[in-house]
């Protein structure tokens, strides 16, 4: 038996023989029967007893795992309403360290403000299974259409709280290969996210080969769940497109004959820690692992996605492009390569030079490998043609470098100055055609964007 399974059997132990001391008799269970949920959540935050507790938290879990949709954003509305910080107890904080700004005053203002529901949040995961459940009510809690700032209050409680409760220190490391249980090989089908896995077979020829690698983090109170999982391909060159990759008829290699690590697809499993970060971890983890059993390893790249290029080039036009309307544009290699003259010096615009209302880059994979301390090495015209990426990016696919002396620096340079630290060749992009510079309202000088590139590409395919 596993520790984990352990600890969740002795913990489950506990909690029914708290149930037993709670509700044993049939008119203690007819009364159960009959408290809704806030009096119970108000009821396990003045618990004082260990097992009585459990036993609540678990009542709790389990009677919300059986409400309807409506019913479960319900309780979420109590949980906002009803379990925030107590006001007058806040007044009285506030007025103290108005008078009085020592320590002490500091501390029980700290504590009069958080709200409630973060300690009944804590209490409810001692419950069996309380850390799954409550990753399931956070997703729940995204899925929510509510924008209201109680969401927002909420989310923030479930951020809060999951941020202490899977920090890297709690998270192990394991590898992923073709002997790891079948369970968990389910599961990296299933959360693949990047580059679909068709099927067993498929996912034999990620796993097998020797020239092939796969880790994953995962939670002692998440038994058998990966978190994240990174897929990585051991190379004698960084490659360009992903085909070079997966393709099934590809030239394997032995691991010790490798000179570059890819790291192809990152994939987050769990919804709801949906922005608590483990990918950073992750790589830096993997990479140090790598090293140290294959120390011929001289490059760490990333064969990675742009999943907002083709919704950001939609609005920096203001007219169809014909051509990239046409679904086999890329077949026509007239077109293809008018196509890539116009389309590079954008994407290095795109990356380089445009930035969120916050002032970060605007692609989701960029500001997390970027902000991680990576170089953007290479921009990849048709790096992957599949309906996924012809759609989000047409086909666009990027490596970023993690080079080890100089992630610490590549960090700064983001977070300090706004700066993406880029290859000269993805710079040069910028400056190869005056046409290619945007003024950021989609006009390029004096004429439309659609205009320019239409006139580059000849009116588009006919």
């Amino acid at each position: 038996m596993s520790e984990a399974s352990f600890f969740t059997d002795m913990l489950q132990s506990i909690t029914d023989r708290g149930r037993q001391l709670l509700f044993s008799g049939a008119r203690a269970t007819q009364v159960a029967a009959k408290v809704d949920l806030q009096t119970l959540c108000e009821m396990l935050l003045s618990s004082r007893g260990e097992a009585s507790g459990m036993a609540l938290a678990a009542e709790i879990l389990d009677r919300w795992g059986a409400l309807e949709s409506e019913g479960a954003q319900k309780f979420l509305l109590m949980l906002h309403e009803k379990f925030g910080p107590d006001t007058t107890k806040l007044d009285q904080a506030i007025d103290k360290y108005r008078a009085d700004k020592s320590s002490a005053a500091i501390i029980a203002l700290h504590q009069a403000a958080e709200p409630r529901r973060q300690e009944l949040l804590r209490r409810l995961n001692h419950a069996p299974n309380g850390t799954a459940k409550l990753v399931r009510m956070r997703q729940q809690l995204l899925a929510s259409k509510d924008q209201s700032a109680g969401y927002h209050a909420l989310d923030a409680d479930f951020t809060h709280l999951f941020g202490s409760w899977f920090n890297r220190g709690f998270l192990t490391l394991r590898p992923i290969d073709w002997t790891t249980p079948a369970y968990i090989l389910e599961k990296i089908i299933k959360y693949e996210a990047v580059h679909e896995i068709a099927g067993w077979e498929e996912l034999r020829r990620r796993l097998a080969p020797a020239d092939r690698r796969c880790f994953a983090f995962f939670h002692p109170r998440l038994a058998d769940e990966p978190l994240v999982f990174v897929e990585v391909a051991l190379t004698r060159s960084v490659p360009r497109a992903i085909g070079d990759v997966l393709d099934e008829g590809r030239e394997q290699i032995n691991a010790d004959e490798a000179t570059t690590a890819v790291f192809y697809s990152i994939s987050n499993c769990q919804d709801g820690l949906r922005g608590i970060s483990f990918g950073n971890f992750l790589i830096k983890q993997v990479v140090e692992d790598l090293r140290r059993d294959l120390p011929g390893l001289k490059n760490f790249v990333t064969l990675s996605p742009v999943p907002g290029f083709a919704r950001w080039l939609a609005k920096a036009r203001p007219e169809t492009l014909t051509a990239l309307d046409d679904p086999n544009w890329p077949d026509d290699k007239k077109t293809a390569i008018a196509v890539e003259r116009v389309l590079l010096p954008l994407a290095a615009r795109y990356f380089l030079v445009e930035r969120t209302p916050e002032g970060r880059p605007v692609d989701p994979v960029a500001r997390f490998h970027l902000g991680n301390g990576a170089r953007l090495e290479r921009l990849n015209f048709l790096g992957d043609r599949s309906t996924k990426a012809m759609q989000q990016a047409h086909g666009l696919m990027v490596n970023y470098l993690y080079k080890l002396d100089d992630i610490v620096a590549n960090h700064e340079a983001l977070a300090q100055r706004g700066e993406v630290i880029a290859s000269p060749a993805v710079k040069s992009l910028l400056n190869q055609n005056d046409e290619s510079r945007s003024t950021g309202n989609g006009q390029q000088g004096s004429r439309p964007f659609a205009q320019i590139v239409n006139s580059t590409l000849g009116g588009g395919r006919k």
